[in-house]
């Protein structure tokens, strides 16, 4: 019999924080996150990292895991959030995966098997020389041309994920979304899916407010700390919402009005790109949020799905 497990997903500010936190309560439950961004040390404001305070004591894992200089790739994520669910499983307690970061949670659950499909030596480095001579845009343009389902999840400054796309389908003929798909095994968990599902105006107005509060809880500070630690603005990292922004205006680019309102555009988009992925998933159980939905109902109703699906109660 396979191991119950539960992921709580939705958009950026929906209130996954909070929510998993109450389930971890209940459920003698413990936290691994399957966001991209939190895994970096140093950057906590602006990717919304859960406080001490917020966690209330639940232990949350893949939570700071490296420098914001050092690259990581999926393949990674699956290795050591498998790592930390086997663990908290051999100690009877119940994972709890959650986050907006759709291609994290999917290969978790979906138990991917990842392509090791030969490179092309050769046509990575004409991909490189050509994104020295005429800029990342000129590569990304290629990979919008075969590929454009990858293109849009994949910024034209994360270079080496673009490259190897491109590779992907000229060593295979296929798609990286393609390749993905056929990669996918039989699941290593009975999963639990809940998604919270938030009426768009109301998720504006949430990611508004969730970037005033970043800002007045030190945002500012937070990226010229990051930026003093010398690390080259073009990494993964760097290109997090909220920094490569703030960013643009230190280096006199924009002025901090223009930057901020740029995060919160750039947040919204983020959204809208993280529900589309999420729609994709027919297994996720979703709570629609509209205004006037009380947090204790969307607590009532998550534990209802819970006890539905046999997770039992702490």
């Amino acid at each position: 019999m396979k191991s119950k497990i539960l992921a709580i997903v939705g958009p950026t500010a929906s209130g996954k924080t909070a929510f998993s936190i109450e389930m971890a309560k209940r459920y003698n439950g413990e936290i691994v996150s399957c966001d991209s961004m939190q895994i970096y040390k140093f950057m906590n404001i602006g990717t919304a990292k859960p406080t001490k305070e917020e966690m209330a004591g639940i232990p949350h894992y893949m939570i700071d895991e490296i420098s914001p200089g050092e690259n990581f790739s999926v393949v990674e994520y699956v290795a050591r959030a498998r790592g930390y669910i086997d663990d908290i499983l051999s100690r009877g307690k119940l994972p709890i995966l959650v986050g907006g970061t759709g291609l994290y949670l999917d290969s978790v659950i979906n138990n991917t098997k990842f392509s090791e499909s030969d490179g092309d030596e050769k046509y990575r480095n004409e991909l490189y020389a050509l994104a020295e001579k005429e800029g990342n845009g000129a590569v990304h343009y290629l990979l919008e041309a075969v590929d454009p389902d990858s293109a849009e999840k994949i910024h034209e400054n994360n270079l080496r994920r673009v490259i190897r796309a491109l590779e992907i389908y000229k060593t295979t003929g296929k798609t990286m979304t393609e390749v993905n798909l056929e990669s996918v095994r039989e699941p290593l968990y009975d999963s639990l899916i809940i998604g919270l599902d938030v009426e768009r105006q109301m998720l504006y107005e949430r990611i508004n407010q969730r970037v005033d509060i970043m800002l007045s809880e030190g945002l500012l500070d937070e990226v010229r700390m990051v930026m003093e630690m010398g690390i080259d603005k073009e990494t993964t990292a760097m290109q997090a919402i909220g920094y490569k922004e703030l960013i643009s205006h230190f280096e006199g680019e924009c002025s901090l009005e223009e930057a901020v309102d740029k995060i919160k555009q750039e947040s919204r988009r983020y959204a809208k790109r993280q529900m589309t992925w999420l729609r994709r998933n027919e297994k996720i159980n979703w709570i629609v949020l509209q205004n006037g939905y009380s947090y204790d109902k969307i607590v009532i109703q998550g534990c209802i799905l819970a006890d539905k699906f046999g997770i039992m109660k702490a």
